[in-house]
């Protein structure tokens, strides 16, 4: 626009000085009276004045043109193109573990003594607390003198009886005798096995819940230790039952604990086969790794689980879709770019697909290196020129 401006002017003082010049030639054509000078004169300047009328159309056209352009619409532009996109679904889940366990005495008595601290590692089976059992290993050791005087009785009762000496009879007694005995030596091992409190299972004693030389009894509220095992824990969400088709077993799980600041990844591994009737939802179950042994149950996770995959989709930013009085949706696209970066805007009805992260999956409408418009495209109209800021 600068630029035509000065060569208008340059135009104009031009003119007017070869209009100066030509004042003192008119004057002394007339002073001579010579007509033919005179209208040859006429002749030259009515030349003049057509060229100087067709050079001032030249002008007018592209001052107008430059302001044309200069009241265009300003837009940037985004090519599509096709690319691979995953889309999660968002919930939030708890941290929990099948071997959380409040251990329970077996017996009653006064727990003799704590063999563990908390915080302590523990391996299945070791013993934990010993309980008072009122003299019953002392009844064990008596028993198995008297089981062994019957197992030796049998076994000389078994030669003779092999050499056909004696009768059969004392032969089925001493037998009968000591398996009665070694039945209730069995017997009362196990019931002196129940004064002793063993691990289920390996894992952290995460609480002493009664001191040595509490009276302890089955039971709610005697519990003497919790035993949890943190390596092998899993998130348990609820999944409403309309994603029932695409979070499957083996699905990809995006898992972020807030509280930690941590993220990992992991798969689906169980999807529960019932809904619940109370909030229309199933239980899928993920398990963690917890090697620092920071992921505590109950802990609360954010987990977004894969429930579609296209591997050539269109996306575009979700903030250039308008929708209008019919409840269609649209974008506008540029078509044909001129070198001067000016273009005609164009309105394109699309279907759109699942969103993630502020992009949208183009099911139709639009295709793929497209430009569609991305700033300004609020303020443009179909068939409308508008101007491209970008490359």
């Amino acid at each position: 626009m600068q630029k035509i401006n000065h060569i208008l002017t340059l135009f104009i003082v031009l003119t007017i000085v070869a209009c100066g010049g030509n004042e003192s030639t008119i004057s002394s054509i007339l002073a001579e009276g010579n007509m033919e000078n005179i209208r040859a004169k006429k002749k030259e300047l009515s030349a003049q004045h057509k060229e100087l009328e067709g050079q001032m159309a030249l002008l007018d056209s592209a001052i107008a043109a430059n302001t044309e352009n200069a009241n265009l619409p300003l837009v940037t532009t985004l090519q599509t193109k096709v690319e691979e996109f995953y889309h999660f679904v968002e919930l939030q889940g708890d941290v929990t573990t099948k071997q959380n366990l409040l251990i329970y005495p077996e017996a009653a008595g006064t727990l003799l003594r704590v063999h563990v601290q908390e915080s302590q590692r523990v391996k299945k089976g070791q013993l934990l607390g010993t309980i008072d059992n009122g003299g019953l290993e002392s009844q064990l050791i008596q028993m198995k003198t008297q089981l062994e005087l019957a197992k030796t009785t049998f076994e000389r009762q078994q030669r003779l009886w092999d050499q056909k000496i004696g009768s059969e009879i004392q032969y089925l007694q001493s037998k009968t005798n000591y398996e009665a005995q070694k039945n209730a030596v069995d017997q009362m091992q196990r019931q002196l096995e129940k004064f002793y409190v063993r691990a289920p299972f390996s894992g952290i004693i995460d609480d002493v819940i009664k001191d040595q030389g509490t009276v302890v009894s089955p039971g709610p509220g005697s519990e003497i230790f919790r035993i949890v095992n943190l390596s092998n824990m899993y998130i348990e969400v609820l999944v409403p039952e309309s994603y029932i088709t695409s979070v499957l077993l083996g699905k990809d799980v995006k898992v972020f604990f807030p509280i930690l600041g941590k993220s990992l990844d992991a798969k689906v591994k169980e999807t529960g086969n019932y809904i619940n009737p109370n909030n229309r939802s199933f239980t899928v179950r993920i398990p963690v790794p917890n090697q620092n042994g920071m992921i505590k149950p109950n802990l609360t996770a954010k987990v977004k689980i894969n429930d579609y995959y296209s591997e050539q989709a269109v996306l575009i930013p979700q903030s250039v879709i308008s929708e209008n009085a019919e409840g269609e949706q649209y974008v506008y696209v540029v078509r044909g770019v001129q070198g001067d970066k000016t273009a005609t805007a164009q309105r394109a009805i699309i279907t759109t697909g699942k969103t993630q992260d502020g992009k949208v999956e183009i099911l139709s409408g639009i295709n793929s290196n497209e430009n569609i418009i991305l700033e300004g495209a609020r303020s443009v109209k179909d068939g409308q020129q508008v101007k491209i800021l970008n490359d």
